[in-house]
């Protein structure tokens, strides 16, 4: 899966949305839900280190074990010190890849096994761009 870095989160205003203050249910709604919590500060939700969070383009299907599709939107922070486990950004010889960080066995690993793992060489370049905190995607379906 390749990523196309987008613009640093910095840059963007921040803005308030109302947040129901009940989880929202895929079955039948109940009447009583109807009430708003207080506003959720969309960049604060997403963005904790606005400095060093940037966005990316997720392109491919390597991450899909992972709910992570080609075209959603990554939002990436630098400033988190990459985890066994994390979805990260990483630079391979020069070359950017989303993908799950196994330190124990010091690979990258994929979310479809149609992709091998990336094994971390001790000669291989490799750059941990940051990790990836959020994915977002689109649902709307525009062709119907």
């Amino acid at each position: 899966m390749k990523t196309a870095p987008l613009k640093p989160a910095a840059d963007v205003p921040p803005d308030t949305l109302p947040l129901f203050a009940t989880a929202v249910r895929a079955g039948f709604p109940s009447p009583a839900d109807d009430f708003v919590e207080t506003p959720l500060d969309i960049h604060d939700y997403l963005v904790k280190h606005p400095a060093a969070t940037f966005f990316a383009r997720a392109e491919g299907d390597s991450m899909t074990g992972f709910g992570i599709f080609s075209g959603d939107l990554l939002i990436v922070d630098r400033a988190l010190q990459p985890q066994h486990g994390d979805v990260v950004i990483a630079a391979i010889d020069g070359e950017l890849t989303c993908k799950v960080l196994d330190l124990h066995n010091r690979l990258l690993r994929a979310g479809n096994r149609r992709y091998p793992p990336i094994e971390l060489h001790d000669n291989a370049e490799l750059l941990i761009e940051g990790v990836v905190i959020h994915s977002v995607r689109h649902h709307r379906c525009s062709r119907w």
